[in-house]
């Protein structure tokens, strides 16, 4: 708690909001950051009591401001620094993209997860009941 205010950037990084600074000084250049419901810059400081809001896809993350600093801190320490004051439809919002996380994936990039994988065993092993794939289609040909 070592100053009374600290650029915004800075602060959502040290609260581990943004994995580097550089990430959250671009998000704040986006637009993606405000305080008490107006964009801000990166240059703009915090002080304890403002409300951060922070937008990250579909979710708009509330942060009330405790207490300030510059470093970086353990996860175990950012409650005595910031209070999560979400709505409660955002954190529900948050866990419907949770549930149909596949859903939102590119179709035919990446590996199928373990529960496509078993939908997908149960799918061929329906269509493979009363099918012979035994048969030669070259002898076939053959017979005509």
């Amino acid at each position: 708690m070592a100053n009374k205010e600290v650029r915004i950037d800075k602060w959502l990084w040290a609260m581990r909001i943004y994995k580097t600074r550089s990430i959250a000084t671009e998000a704040v250049r986006k637009g993606r950051v405000s305080v008490g419901g107006k964009p801000v810059k990166p240059s703009r400081t915090v002080a304890a009591g403002d409300v951060v809001e922070v937008r990250k896809s579909p979710v708009t993350f509330s942060f009330r401001v405790l207490a300030v600093t510059e470093n970086r801190l353990g996860a175990k320490l950012v409650p005595d620094y910031c209070e999560n004051i979400t709505p409660r439809e955002q954190l529900d919002l948050l866990e419907v993209v949770k549930i149909s996380g596949f859903v939102n994936r590119a179709k035919g990039l990446g590996r199928p997860t373990k529960r496509e994988g078993r939908a997908l065993s149960e799918f061929t092993e329906q269509m493979n009941d009363g099918w012979d794939f035994d048969f030669d289609f070259d002898d076939a040909d053959d017979d005509a």
